[in-house]
């Protein structure tokens, strides 16, 4: 989550400030630090610290501490800029324990952001259009907008960008959503992102006015609140059934959102602990060549009072990242399953599930069973080869792939299995098993 900027200046704050740590050694020669510009360094970043760091005795700790660094000689032994800056990014990490504070020796950077904070207007249209441009090459971080199998939504994005730029993609894929019978919303590789984007997106998932989150702001003493938007274009998702997916590389916005429908009782959350980092940050430049990512101010849910910072929010439901989707997918329609009274919805649940089943704990029968089917049942012919069975009619041959120990997924198809009737620990039949609830048995006859 980062703080709100004028649309001239989300782009390099977007990119800049979300989780990813800086990049060092911009320079391949640097210059050679004296005492002198390390004292004013450590000055500055004292300063900055003190005047806009959410947590005012925190930062005076981290004052102190690089003071006393500096005047016990710990930094004398840095004399290039990227080893300073790194000696001392360590230091803020150690006693702000805030990953979304950090100090770089990044000249590039650093010019950048003053370039776009110079009021130049040419210089800000073009800055502005190269990377708008390039956030709109990349989707606004939508990558993937899907219907599942049973009418299931599936949504991975990997940012929250503006709204102001990213909303009409956001609304795209929340309208393509919109009748779905539950969604999934991946956030395993969502960085974070402007608190516009989680409002409007959010917005969705309610019918009435919600409280959503608050931001307070030390240097300015304010709080900004943040409701669920009285308009969306296209339908809401009230009442769908939401579920979150986790890991350890959510990080920021991405949390809020997630920490936002845990506490509101809306989504289950599905995978590992978030990384947690529920601070504002904004971009300070130190001595020309050198930036400073500066939390200003921290995040209040209204209902639990306090945020995830360090701690990072945790899923309802713990699996490893990997894991996560298909334990969602499943969940899902187990969950549809027990509430619908339509035969026709609960055959494609459980069809779905087999399958789920069967890739969450796979079956191998061994060979010795497998060749146990092998065989003719009328015009069909089931062949063991290459240590695999294979199906075959009148085409080519489709490999069967085990579901149970006798019920097999066919190649290629996703309404035909076949099944083997067994008597006396041999294969009788074969039952052709269709999605419609149709069974087709085939004696054997060789």
């Amino acid at each position: 989550m980062i703080k709100r900027h004028s649309p001239r200046l989300w782009v390099i704050l977007f990119l800049a400030l979300l989780a990813a740590p800086f990049v060092f050694g911009q320079e391949v020669q640097a210059p050679v630090l004296d005492p002198a510009t390390k004292a004013a360094i450590v000055d500055q970043i004292s300063t900055l610290l003190n005047t806009n760091y959410v947590f005012a005795d925190t930062a005076k700790k981290i004052e102190n501490r690089l003071r006393e660094r500096f005047k016990t000689g710990a930094y004398d032994k840095y004399s290039v800029p990227q080893a300073f800056a790194e000696a001392v990014n360590k230091d803020l990490a150690e006693i702000g324990h805030d990953r979304h504070m950090g100090f770089a020796h990044a000249p590039a950077q650093a010019a950048e952001i003053a370039r776009l904070r110079s009021r130049n207007a040419d210089e800000l249209t073009a800055a502005r259009a190269r990377e708008l441009e390039a956030a709109r090459r990349n989707n606004f971080g939508f990558r993937k907008v899907e219907r599942l199998a049973g009418n299931i939504g599936y949504v991975d994005f990997r940012s929250f960008a503006p709204a102001g730029e990213a909303g009409a993609t956001a609304v795209a894929a929340m309208n393509f959503l919109a009748y779905c019978d539950a969604v999934i919303v991946d956030l395993r590789q969502n960085g974070g992102g402007n608190p516009s984007q989680i409002q409007l997106i959010s917005s969705y998932f309610f019918s009435e006015p919600t409280h959503l989150n608050d931001l307070y702001y030390r240097a300015e003493d304010t709080t900004e609140n943040y409701w669920t938007l009285p308009f969306v274009p296209g339908p809401r998702m009230a009442g769908t059934d939401l579920y979150i997916l986790t890991s350890r590389a959510t990080f920021s916005g991405a949390e809020e959102f997630s920490y936002n429908m845990k506490n509101l009782k809306r989504a289950t959350l599905i995978g590992e602990t978030t990384g947690g980092g529920a601070h504002p940050t904004d971009a300070k430049i130190v001595q020309t060549e050198y930036v400073l990512r500066v939390p200003e101010g921290r995040a209040i849910n209204p209902y639990s009072k306090t945020n995830w910072e360090g701690t990072g929010v945790t899923p309802d439901i713990q699996v490893p990242a990997a894991e996560a989707y298909d334990r969602a997918y499943a969940l899902a329609l187990d969950k549809l399953r027990g509430k619908t009274t339509d035969p026709e919805r609960k055959r494609t649940y459980e069809w779905i599930l087999v399958e789920l089943a069967a890739k969450a704990k796979p079956v191998y029968p061994g060979e010795g069973a497998l060749k146990r089917f092998a065989g003719e049942y009328g015009e069909r012919k089931v062949v063991f080869e290459n240590e695999a069975l294979f199906y075959q009619r009148t085409g080519p041959k489709l490999r069967l792939m085990p579901l149970t120990e006798t019920l097999f997924a066919v190649e290629g198809s996703d309404y035909f299995r076949v099944e083997f009737e067994m008597k006396d620990g041999k294969a009788v039949a074969l039952v052709g098993v269709y999605d419609n609830g149709d069974r087709l048995p085939y004696p054997r006859t060789k």
